[in-house]
């Protein structure tokens, strides 16, 4: 229960229906952190500045998210990962919010 408490949003739900939302809330609070680059193409970060972001987003998926990608050590690869996986979704919803 302590863990969700710490959480500084919802975390990326196994059934991925917050994924949009997610993405904006990971991308926001990475940026307050001056950690956003780290999740950017072709970054310089040292595994010193990987560390932090990296924990962070493991902190904000699902338990079971978080041990497919368990092997993940860098936060572009994970971040690379998952929008591979779950990007598809903003084509099936965002057509849908646009007509309501």
């Amino acid at each position: 229960m302590a863990n969700i408490e710490n959480r500084k949003f919802i975390a990326l739900d196994i059934s991925r229906k917050n994924y949009l939302s997610w993405v904006l809330d990971v991308k926001l609070h990475l940026s307050t952190k001056k950690l956003r680059y780290t999740i950017d193409e072709d970054n310089a970060a040292s595994n010193e500045e990987r560390a932090p972001a990296l924990i962070f987003l493991r902190h904000h998926i699902d338990d079971g998210l978080k041990y497919e990608y368990l092997t993940v050590e860098n936060p572009l690869e994970l971040w690379q990962n998952l929008n591979d996986r779950l990007e598809h979704l903003k084509a099936v919803i965002l057509p849908k919010a646009l007509n309501d």
